[in-house]
């Protein structure tokens, strides 16, 4: 669905006279045009040879500091959040813990927000949809949702459900799991690809892999945006970008290396008494700046 189709589509709210119904149409019609665009400023983001960059937030706190480094949007990362609210990663954190966290980072920040939403948080399509539902009522322009070890039957399934609950209000970023899981295969993943891209996802995430000619195949044969997870020792954005990639993650590298340098405090405060683990740490007045006017 086109922007202008978007727009365009009644909501009706019976409200009682007829000139508070017009009005309220108008407004339900105006938000909806209004998300539609965040999206496709989101899915405009998304270019070959000029890729986004994502450096995964897990609070509010983080989603500023990313905007404030100059990032065009933010993404979640689902283990950071997961660890943040006290749960593992997998599916483990509730619909709701995660939702209400998406909705903190969409106020935190004006550029759009992409969301993991791991697996969907359900068994179902149909909790997937609900999720997807929740998560664009939260202000999400874009969710990535994972396949695990689903059979692609079952994957498409989830994916359909997705974009039915979604309409045009959401980028949907298919994850394949399978370079994850040791069991990459370019042409499966490929097909795997074009059938979650039939499904309805408008984009493809291909976590595992940083290989220079498997990443250039996989960018040449995927009929759509492909997104890749970077990390210290892995090639760099100008050379993801030189092989076609359109996203690259760092997924919850940022995060293990904030609760790294927890560990390490804490560690030497405890063994030699002594603090350089916090010597760069941000300064007070400046991080506390960055979050004023922020309202949870």
């Amino acid at each position: 669905m086109r922007v202008a189709e978007a727009a365009e589509r009644a909501i009706e709210t019976n409200v009682g006279s007829v000139d508070l119904a017009e009005t309220q149409t108008v407004r339900v019609a105006g938000a909806a045009a209004k998300t539609v665009a965040v999206t496709e400023n989101l899915r405009s983001l998304h270019m070959p040879g000029k890729p986004l960059v994502l450096v995964n937030a897990w609070d509010a706190a983080s989603a500023r500091i990313v905007e404030a480094a100059g990032s065009r949007a933010v993404a979640t990362t689902s283990a950071g959040v997961a660890w943040s609210l006290g749960a593992p990663d997998g599916d483990a954190l509730s619909r709701d813990d995660a939702v209400a966290l998406v909705r903190r980072v969409v106020r935190a920040v004006r550029v759009p927000v992409t969301a993991d939403i791991e697996s969907g948080f359900g068994v179902e399509p149909e909790d997937v949809a609900t999720t997807v539902r929740a998560v664009v009522a939260a202000g999400a322009a874009g969710v990535n949702i994972e396949d695990g070890a689903r059979g692609v039957e079952e994957q498409t399934a989830r994916l359909a459900a997705a974009r039915a609950a979604a309409g045009a209000e959401l980028f949907i970023n298919a994850r394949l799991d399978a370079y994850l899981r040791g069991a990459g295969d370019v042409d499966e993943v490929v097909a795997r690809a074009s059938a979650y891209l039939d499904a309805g996802a408008d984009g493809i995430f291909v976590p595992g892999v940083t290989d220079p000619e498997t990443v250039g195949t996989l960018a040449a044969k995927i009929p759509a945006p492909l997104n890749v997870m970077a990390g210290a020792g892995g090639p760099s954005v100008a050379e993801f970008a030189a092989l076609g990639v359109a996203r690259v993650s760092l997924g919850s590298a940022v995060a293990q290396a904030a609760y790294a340098v927890a560990r390490h405090a804490a560690e030497e405060a405890l063994t030699t008494g002594t603090y350089a683990a916090v010597a760069d740490a941000l300064e007070y007045g400046g991080l506390n700046g960055l979050m004023r006017g922020y309202s949870a």
